[in-house]
C-alpha cells in the first residue's frame, strides 16, 4: 500500500539545494508538510506549508531538537539529502590525505544520516500504524561510489558506502514498528556539488552514461523518492539511478 503524502508530515535535510531542493518541491506538490533543514535555510524559498530550520545534520542533538519542536504533521516520511563530495589522493602533492576532511565527509554523509535516520524512526514509531501496518518510510542517499569509487574519492566512497551498508540492517529493525528503510545510490546528476567540477571531466562522465548520455537531473532522484513512498514492498534496498553508469579508476 502507498504512503498518501497529502497531509502528511516529511523532513529533508539538504533541502536548500541539489537533490533536496528538489525533492521537497515534489513534496509539495504532493500536498505534504516538510521540515526543511539545510546549513544555509535562507536558500529555501518561502511557501506555504514548509518550515525551513538551519541546522548541521553532523550534529545529532540539533537534528534530534529539530523534529521534536516541529508538530506540523505526523511524521511519516523522511529524506537524507545532506552531503559533501571532498576529493583528495591518499598521498598527494601536498603529503597524506587530510584526517579532517575524511572525518568530516564521514560525519556529514553518513553520521548524518545515520542522526535522521534514528530521530525521525523514533518519531514514526509512535504514531498509530496505518491501514496496512505501515507508520513510515526513510529514505537515504547513498552513491554509486559506494561500489565504483574513483581515485581521490576514499572519504566520500567510504562515507556513501556506509548509508548503503546501514540500509539492510536498519530495515530489519524497524520493521516490527512499520517502518521502510531504502537508499538511493544516485550516479553524475547536474547539481551545485557537481557544478565544482571541471566541465572536461562533467562531460567525460555524462559522455560515459550508457543512456541516456547525459548528467541525470535532480527532479528525476525525487521522483524515485516518491516511488519510494508509493511502492509498499520495497523495503531494504539500495536502488542505482545511474543511467547504466559504472564509473571506471
Amino acid at each position: 500500500m502507498s504512503l498518501d503524502l497529502d497531509g502528511a508530515g516529511a523532513v529533508v535535510t539538504g533541502a536548500g539545494s541539489g537533490l533536496g531542493a528538489a525533492t521537497l518541491d515534489a513534496l509539495v506538490g504532493r500536498g505534504a508538510r516538510v521540515l526543511a533543514l539545510d546549513l544555509e535555510p535562507d536558500r529555501i524559498a518561502a511557501r506555504a506549508g514548509v518550515t525551513a530550520l538551519g541546522v548541521d545534520v553532523a550534529d545529532g542533538d540539533a537534528v534530534a531538537e529539530a523534529l521534536a519542536g516541529w508538530e506540523a504533521a505526523p511524521l511519516r516520511l523522511a529524506v537524507a539529502c545532506a552531503g559533501i563530495a571532498p576529493a583528495g589522493k591518499l598521498v598527494g602533492r601536498d603529503g597524506p590525505h587530510d584526517s579532517a576532511t575524511f572525518r568530516r565527509a564521514v560525519e556529514v554523509n553518513l553520521v548524518g544520516s545515520f542522526h535522521l535516520l534514528r530521530s525521525a524512526a523514533s518519531r514514526m514509531a509512535a504514531l498509530p500504524p496505518l491501514a496496512d501496518g505501515q507508520r513510515g518510510v526513510v529514505v537515504t542517499t547513498a552513491s554509486i561510489a559506494a561500489e565504483d569509487g574513483q581515485t581521490a574519492q576514499c572519504a566520500y566512497a567510504a562515507s556513501k558506502g556506509g548509508v548503503a551498508a546501514m540500509t539492510l540492517p536498519a530495515a530489519r529493525e524497524l520493521a516490527r514498528h512499520g517502518i521502510r528503510v531504502v537508499a538511493i545510490a544516485p550516479g553524475v546528476f547536474d547539481t551545485p556539488m557537481m557544478a565544482g567540477m571541471p566541465a572536461p571531466v562533467r562531460e567525460g562522465l555524462a559522455a560515459a552514461t550508457p543512456f541516456p548520455k547525459r548528467m541525470g537531473v535532480p527532479a528525476e532522484f525525487a521522483q524515485l523518492v516518491l516511488h519510494c513512498a508509493d511502492n509498499g514492498y520495497l523495503n531494504g534496498a539500495v536502488l542505482r539511478l545511474d543511467g547504466g553508469l559504472r564509473m571506471g579508476s
